[in-house]
Protein backbone atom coordinates (compact mmCIF):
# COMPACT_ATOMS: atom_id res chain seq x y z
CA UNK A 1 0.00 0.00 0.00
CA UNK A 2 1.17 3.52 -0.74
CA UNK A 3 0.90 5.70 2.33
CA UNK A 4 -0.01 8.64 0.09
CA UNK A 5 -3.33 7.04 -0.99
CA UNK A 6 -6.28 9.44 -1.08
CA UNK A 7 -8.09 9.09 2.24
CA UNK A 8 -10.65 11.83 1.58
CA UNK A 9 -13.54 9.38 1.80
CA UNK A 10 -12.70 8.62 5.40
CA UNK A 11 -12.43 5.35 7.27
CA UNK A 12 -14.50 2.18 7.40
CA UNK A 13 -14.05 0.07 10.53
CA UNK A 14 -15.07 -3.59 10.32
CA UNK A 15 -15.32 -5.16 13.77
CA UNK A 16 -15.09 -8.90 13.33
CA UNK A 17 -13.30 -9.15 9.98
CA UNK A 18 -13.16 -12.91 9.89
CA UNK A 19 -12.71 -15.11 6.85
CA UNK A 20 -15.91 -14.82 4.85
CA UNK A 21 -18.36 -12.00 5.56
CA UNK A 22 -16.12 -9.60 7.49
CA UNK A 23 -13.23 -9.87 5.07
CA UNK A 24 -15.54 -9.42 2.08
CA UNK A 25 -17.06 -6.30 3.64
CA UNK A 26 -13.60 -4.87 4.24
CA UNK A 27 -12.52 -5.55 0.65
CA UNK A 28 -15.74 -4.03 -0.72
CA UNK A 29 -15.30 -0.75 1.15
CA UNK A 30 -11.61 -0.62 0.25
CA UNK A 31 -12.60 -0.82 -3.42
CA UNK A 32 -14.81 2.21 -2.80
CA UNK A 33 -11.75 4.18 -1.75
CA UNK A 34 -12.23 4.18 2.01
CA UNK A 35 -9.35 3.42 4.32
CA UNK A 36 -10.31 0.15 5.97
CA UNK A 37 -9.55 -0.72 9.58
CA UNK A 38 -10.22 -4.32 10.58
CA UNK A 39 -10.32 -6.08 13.92
CA UNK A 40 -10.22 -9.62 15.21
CA UNK A 41 -9.19 -11.21 18.46
CA UNK A 42 -5.49 -11.47 19.23
CA UNK A 43 -5.36 -15.18 18.46
CA UNK A 44 -6.36 -14.40 14.86
CA UNK A 45 -3.68 -11.74 14.39
CA UNK A 46 -1.95 -13.67 11.60
CA UNK A 47 -5.17 -13.93 9.58
CA UNK A 48 -5.77 -10.22 10.17
CA UNK A 49 -2.32 -9.41 8.80
CA UNK A 50 -3.05 -11.50 5.72
CA UNK A 51 -6.26 -9.57 5.05
CA UNK A 52 -4.51 -6.22 5.46
CA UNK A 53 -1.74 -7.31 3.07
CA UNK A 54 -4.28 -8.53 0.53
CA UNK A 55 -6.15 -5.21 0.52
CA UNK A 56 -2.91 -3.24 0.26
CA UNK A 57 -1.63 -5.41 -2.57
CA UNK A 58 -4.85 -4.65 -4.45
CA UNK A 59 -4.18 -0.92 -4.13
CA UNK A 60 -6.31 -0.20 -1.09
CA UNK A 61 -5.52 1.25 2.32
CA UNK A 62 -5.89 -1.04 5.32
CA UNK A 63 -4.84 -1.32 8.95
CA UNK A 64 -5.31 -4.22 11.35
CA UNK A 65 -6.03 -3.98 15.07
CA UNK A 66 -6.13 -7.14 17.21
CA UNK A 67 -8.87 -6.16 19.65
CA UNK A 68 -11.13 -7.64 22.29
CA UNK A 69 -14.43 -6.08 21.24
CA UNK A 70 -15.93 -6.99 24.63
CA UNK A 71 -13.48 -4.79 26.52
CA UNK A 72 -14.67 -1.24 27.08
CA UNK A 73 -11.12 0.06 27.49
CA UNK A 74 -9.95 -1.68 24.31
CA UNK A 75 -12.85 -0.37 22.26
CA UNK A 76 -12.47 3.20 23.47
CA UNK A 77 -8.74 3.08 22.74
CA UNK A 78 -9.39 1.64 19.26
CA UNK A 79 -11.71 4.47 18.25
CA UNK A 80 -9.39 7.11 19.67
CA UNK A 81 -6.42 5.69 17.80
CA UNK A 82 -8.26 5.47 14.47
CA UNK A 83 -9.61 9.00 14.71
CA UNK A 84 -6.29 10.48 15.85
CA UNK A 85 -3.90 8.54 13.62
CA UNK A 86 -5.83 7.45 10.52
CA UNK A 87 -8.90 9.55 9.83
CA UNK A 88 -12.57 10.22 10.55
CA UNK A 89 -14.83 7.20 10.79
CA UNK A 90 -17.49 7.34 8.09
CA UNK A 91 -18.66 3.71 8.33
CA UNK A 92 -18.60 1.25 11.23
CA UNK A 93 -19.67 -2.34 10.62
CA UNK A 94 -20.23 -4.60 13.62
CA UNK A 95 -19.93 -8.15 12.33
CA UNK A 96 -19.21 -10.45 15.28
CA UNK A 97 -21.14 -13.70 14.98
CA UNK A 98 -20.94 -15.84 18.17
CA UNK A 99 -23.07 -18.61 16.69
CA UNK A 100 -23.17 -21.65 18.97
CA UNK A 101 -25.66 -24.46 19.49
CA UNK A 102 -26.40 -26.07 22.85
CA UNK A 103 -29.50 -27.76 24.22
CA UNK A 104 -31.01 -25.53 26.88
CA UNK A 105 -30.22 -28.04 29.63
CA UNK A 106 -26.58 -28.04 28.53
CA UNK A 107 -26.25 -24.25 28.22
CA UNK A 108 -24.02 -23.07 31.05
CA UNK A 109 -23.96 -19.59 32.49
CA UNK A 110 -20.48 -19.20 31.06
CA UNK A 111 -21.66 -20.05 27.54
CA UNK A 112 -24.69 -17.77 27.73
CA UNK A 113 -22.65 -14.90 29.15
CA UNK A 114 -19.84 -15.27 26.63
CA UNK A 115 -22.22 -15.29 23.67
CA UNK A 116 -24.03 -12.24 25.04
CA UNK A 117 -20.74 -10.43 25.53
CA UNK A 118 -19.62 -11.15 21.97
CA UNK A 119 -22.83 -10.45 20.09
CA UNK A 120 -24.64 -7.92 22.29
CA UNK A 121 -22.30 -6.15 24.71
CA UNK A 122 -19.61 -5.73 22.06
CA UNK A 123 -22.25 -4.36 19.70
CA UNK A 124 -23.28 -1.79 22.29
CA UNK A 125 -19.69 -0.71 23.00
CA UNK A 126 -18.86 -0.26 19.33
CA UNK A 127 -22.18 1.39 18.53
CA UNK A 128 -21.73 3.84 21.37
CA UNK A 129 -18.17 4.79 20.42
CA UNK A 130 -19.15 5.16 16.77
CA UNK A 131 -21.99 7.47 17.79
CA UNK A 132 -19.67 9.53 19.96
CA UNK A 133 -17.33 10.14 17.04
CA UNK A 134 -19.94 10.65 14.33
CA UNK A 135 -22.54 12.78 16.13
CA UNK A 136 -20.44 15.98 16.34
CA UNK A 137 -19.84 15.76 12.57
CA UNK A 138 -23.49 15.12 11.78
CA UNK A 139 -22.80 12.21 9.44
CA UNK A 140 -21.87 8.55 9.38
CA UNK A 141 -23.16 5.03 8.87
CA UNK A 142 -23.34 2.28 11.51
CA UNK A 143 -24.26 -1.22 10.33
CA UNK A 144 -24.95 -4.31 12.42
CA UNK A 145 -24.90 -7.86 11.07
CA UNK A 146 -27.87 -9.88 12.26
CA UNK A 147 -28.97 -13.46 11.66
CA UNK A 148 -32.02 -15.70 11.56
CA UNK A 149 -31.71 -15.70 15.36
CA UNK A 150 -32.31 -11.94 15.38
CA UNK A 151 -35.92 -12.65 14.39
CA UNK A 152 -36.77 -16.01 15.88
CA UNK A 153 -35.12 -18.38 18.31
CA UNK A 154 -34.47 -21.87 17.04
CA UNK A 155 -34.11 -25.06 19.04
CA UNK A 156 -30.65 -25.19 20.57
CA UNK A 157 -29.90 -21.51 20.00
CA UNK A 158 -31.15 -19.90 23.20
CA UNK A 159 -27.89 -18.07 23.90
CA UNK A 160 -27.36 -16.97 20.31
CA UNK A 161 -30.97 -15.86 19.83
CA UNK A 162 -30.97 -13.89 23.07
CA UNK A 163 -27.83 -12.01 22.08
CA UNK A 164 -28.95 -11.37 18.51
CA UNK A 165 -32.38 -10.16 19.64
CA UNK A 166 -30.59 -7.73 21.94
CA UNK A 167 -28.38 -6.50 19.09
CA UNK A 168 -31.43 -5.89 16.89
CA UNK A 169 -33.13 -3.91 19.65
CA UNK A 170 -29.97 -1.85 20.08
CA UNK A 171 -29.91 -1.07 16.36
CA UNK A 172 -33.56 0.00 16.41
CA UNK A 173 -33.04 2.33 19.36
CA UNK A 174 -29.90 3.82 17.85
CA UNK A 175 -31.62 4.39 14.49
CA UNK A 176 -34.43 6.35 16.10
CA UNK A 177 -32.02 8.41 18.19
CA UNK A 178 -29.26 9.01 15.66
CA UNK A 179 -31.17 9.34 12.40
CA UNK A 180 -32.22 12.94 13.18
CA UNK A 181 -28.55 13.66 13.90
CA UNK A 182 -27.47 12.61 10.42
CA UNK A 183 -26.30 9.09 11.20
CA UNK A 184 -27.68 6.14 9.26
CA UNK A 185 -28.05 2.99 11.39
CA UNK A 186 -28.81 -0.26 9.62
CA UNK A 187 -29.42 -3.86 10.65
CA UNK A 188 -28.79 -6.63 8.12
CA UNK A 189 -30.57 -9.92 8.81
CA UNK A 190 -28.81 -12.77 7.04
CA UNK A 191 -31.53 -15.40 7.13
CA UNK A 192 -29.53 -18.28 5.69
CA UNK A 193 -26.25 -20.13 5.83
CA UNK A 194 -23.22 -18.16 4.64
CA UNK A 195 -20.17 -19.60 2.97
CA UNK A 196 -17.38 -19.45 5.52
CA UNK A 197 -15.56 -21.39 8.20
CA UNK A 198 -18.72 -22.26 10.18
CA UNK A 199 -20.60 -23.52 7.11
CA UNK A 200 -17.64 -25.51 5.85
CA UNK A 201 -17.16 -27.11 9.26
CA UNK A 202 -20.81 -28.15 9.54
CA UNK A 203 -21.98 -28.76 5.95
CA UNK A 204 -20.20 -31.14 3.56
CA UNK A 205 -22.04 -29.85 0.47
CA UNK A 206 -20.91 -26.22 0.46
CA UNK A 207 -19.24 -26.35 -2.96
CA UNK A 208 -22.40 -27.67 -4.60
CA UNK A 209 -24.53 -25.11 -2.76
CA UNK A 210 -22.27 -22.33 -4.04
CA UNK A 211 -22.51 -23.63 -7.61
CA UNK A 212 -26.31 -23.61 -7.38
CA UNK A 213 -26.54 -20.23 -5.59
CA UNK A 214 -28.17 -21.97 -2.62
CA UNK A 215 -25.93 -20.47 0.05
CA UNK A 216 -25.12 -16.82 0.69
CA UNK A 217 -21.91 -15.71 -0.98
CA UNK A 218 -19.98 -13.25 1.22
CA UNK A 219 -18.99 -11.07 -1.73
CA UNK A 220 -22.64 -10.59 -2.74
CA UNK A 221 -23.59 -9.91 0.86
CA UNK A 222 -20.90 -7.25 1.18
CA UNK A 223 -22.31 -5.25 -1.73
CA UNK A 224 -25.46 -4.66 0.29
CA UNK A 225 -23.44 -3.00 3.04
CA UNK A 226 -21.92 -0.64 0.49
CA UNK A 227 -25.39 0.04 -0.93
CA UNK A 228 -26.71 0.98 2.52
CA UNK A 229 -23.79 3.36 3.01
CA UNK A 230 -24.55 5.07 -0.30
CA UNK A 231 -28.26 5.62 0.37
CA UNK A 232 -29.47 9.24 0.45
CA UNK A 233 -31.04 10.45 3.72
CA UNK A 234 -34.47 10.78 2.10
CA UNK A 235 -34.64 7.00 1.59
CA UNK A 236 -32.64 5.29 4.31
CA UNK A 237 -33.22 1.60 4.92
CA UNK A 238 -32.98 0.52 8.54
CA UNK A 239 -33.42 -3.25 8.17
CA UNK A 240 -33.04 -5.64 5.28
CA UNK A 241 -33.04 -9.41 5.20
CA UNK A 242 -30.95 -11.39 2.76
CA UNK A 243 -31.31 -15.01 1.68
CA UNK A 244 -30.67 -17.11 -1.43
CA UNK A 245 -33.54 -17.84 -3.78
CA UNK A 246 -34.19 -21.28 -2.30
CA UNK A 247 -34.30 -20.33 1.38
CA UNK A 248 -37.65 -20.81 3.14
CA UNK A 249 -39.20 -17.86 4.95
Amino acid sequence: MSESIDQSKGVCLVVGAGVGVGSSIARAFAREGLTVCVTRRERHADALDELVSEIRDAGGAAHGFPTDARSEDDVIALYERIENEIGPLEVVVFNIGANVKFDIAETTTRVYTKVWEMAALAGFLNGREAARKMTPRGRGTILFTGATASMRGGAGFSAFAGAKHALRALAQSMARELGPKGIHVGHIVVDASIDGAFARDTRPDVEQLLADDEIVKPEALAENYVWLWKQPPSAWTHEIDLRPWCETW
